[in-house]
């Protein structure tokens, strides 16, 4: 492993992991767009696809009881190498308390091609999914999914739905430039869930 392989990041008091580039999505504001890192980071492309191992290598130089919060959030959708989370997520959860929280667009049920919604019983504390829009056309119009023919805005309400018997804290994020109408609907979409709301400040870096 090469060190120009940015595996994992610091953001304030929590600890970033960059597993993969991959991902179905091209959103519009995506961070991708702006730059080669995110929050000050080195860069997170990656020149391949790290295996479990590399992750967990590099989590050993690491004091991970000192952060607050390890999460799952690089350059890619980390559901992408589900397999690679869960062994990743299992690792930490041996050696640490240190709460474990994923960043998702939702679509895991698609990107996989099997309901997944189980399989973040014990390895997640957190499960944050973009909302990012109100309704199925903005949503497209926004996230711009790979997934053809499919309602992906009702595939990913359907894993939050879901995923939410399984970890603890589930929640529904919308980035706060999609405006105050935009999100006010968001947060009936949210409550109709019964999942929390948070609104996140965009970054442009």
């Amino acid at each position: 492993m090469k060190k120009s392989m940015t595996l994992s990041y610091e953001v304030g008091k929590g600890l970033y992991l960059n597993i993969t580039n991959k991902c179905p999505c091209n959103c519009t504001f995506c961070i991708r767009n702006n730059g080669d890192g995110a929050y000050g980071s080195d860069p997170l492309w990656l020149e391949r696809q790290p295996s479990a191992g590399d992750i967990i290598e590099d989590l050993r130089s690491r004091k991970l009881d000192e952060y607050d919060e390890i999460v799952f959030c690089g350059y890619g959708e980390p559901t992408c190498e589900l397999e690679i989370l869960k062994e990743t997520a299992r690792y930490i959860r041996s050696v640490t308390n240190t709460p474990i929280r994923i960043n998702t667009n939702g679509l895991s049920d698609l990107i996989n091609k099997r309901s997944t919604a189980e399989e973040f019983e014990g390895i997640a504390d957190t499960i944050s999914i973009s909302l990012n829009a109100s309704d199925a056309e903005a949503y497209d119009k926004v996230t711009r999914p790979s997934f053809k023919g499919v309602n992906c805005f009702e595939e990913m309400l359907g894993f939050a739905g879901r995923v939410k018997n399984y970890v603890p804290n589930v929640m529904l994020t919308v980035v706060d430039i999609i405006g105050e109408e935009e999100i006010k609907k968001s947060q009936e979409i949210a409550d109709k869930a019964g999942i929390r709301l948070r609104v996140r400040e965009y970054i442009d870096q």
